[in-house]
């Protein structure tokens, strides 16, 4: 019996890509006979032709399976949704924009064959602009330092292939903002790592902008690191020591010079300035955590689906 493998990608306003990138699937699947294959598009509530695109494909191959989603829930939930919908022997992740090549497929498969439950692609240079990847990087090699038990993958988006023992098992962690990243390390599962040449989009304008960023960097280090909040713990232990020495040379200076030794306005205001940005940094960290409990007690679904086509 063949096995059957399902590629996932979310899509957000792709009308340039998903009908390239289904065709290219296709004809890398028709190589491979000794495999079944289904393509699962989620689309995030599209603005643009990309949902009409999509149902002229699925009605013409019935490998193509489409789940539109009620509204836009993120990069986040509606990626994670679809890869948990997924029942194939393998599942496939990757990006509709050919940031992430189908051409590594079979190289995927291959490995997961030899008994790799995880095989991974790992960005080891891009063609987008150089000073977004080198930030990136560093963000990545931050991360993985910080992080409590097995560090985190650097350079790694997500793009691989799952066995479909690891979908099951983050299948029923009750996560309401799951970061994929993170759990493919925590995990454990035996994995296969494959670098590769970030290309540039094929069409379109990524719809990523710094605050997406962000997000998905605090929730890198709320969901995987504790050294945030530690960090917050020594810092201000050691400015309250700092502070404490400057005060006492200053009673002392002052006793020797009482008449000519005058504080001034500038040290006031230069300490005051300084310790109140370095406790708004701080809130804004402990914030951040509680955010995220906040997020996990509301026990709200990942997505709510508009409509299916062709499960």
């Amino acid at each position: 019996m063949k096995k059957h493998i399902s590629v996932i990608t979310p899509c957000y306003n792709e009308e340039g890509n998903v009908g390239p990138l289904t065709e290219v699937i296709r004809k890398i699947f028709e190589k491979l006979p000794q495999y079944t294959y289904e393509h699962v598009l989620i689309d995030n509530c599209s603005t643009d032709k990309t949902q009409e695109i999509l149902r002229d494909i699925a009605s013409k191959d019935k490998n193509v399976k489409v789940i539109f989603n009620e509204r836009n829930f993120g990069w986040i939930r509606s990626p994670f949704h679809g890869l948990i919908q997924c029942h194939g022997d393998a599942v496939i992740y990757m990006v509709s924009d050919f940031q992430e090549p189908p051409e590594m497929i079979p190289q995927f498969l291959e490995k997961w064959e030899e008994g790799f439950k995880i095989v991974i692609g790992i960005k080891q240079q891009s063609k987008e602009n150089p000073m977004m990847f080198a930030i990136r990087k560093m963000f990545y090699k931050i991360l993985s330092s910080a992080s409590d038990g097995e560090p985190t993958i650097k350079n790694f988006t997500g793009f691989g292939l799952y066995d479909q023992k690891f979908i099951s098992i983050i299948r029923n962690i009750d996560d309401q903002y799951p970061f994929l990243r993170g759990l493919v390390s925590e995990l454990g599962f035996s994995r296969y790592e494959i670098p590769y040449v970030q290309p540039n989009r094929l069409s379109g304008k990524s719809s990523a902008n710094f605050f997406k960023l962000y997000d998905v960097a605090m929730l890198g280090f709320t969901s995987h690191s504790k050294l945030p909040l530690r960090l917050s713990a020594f810092v201000g232990f050691f400015s309250a020591i700092i502070s404490f020495l400057v005060a006492v040379g200053y009673f002392i200076y002052k006793l020797i010079y009482w008449y000519e030794f005058q504080i001034g306005m500038a040290p006031m205001v230069i300490g005051i300035f300084f310790f109140s940005s370095v406790q708004l940094f701080f809130i804004g960290i402990i914030g951040e955590y509680i955010g995220a409990i906040h997020t996990q007690i509301r026990k709200r679904p990942l997505v709510i689906e508009k409509e299916r086509i062709n499960f």
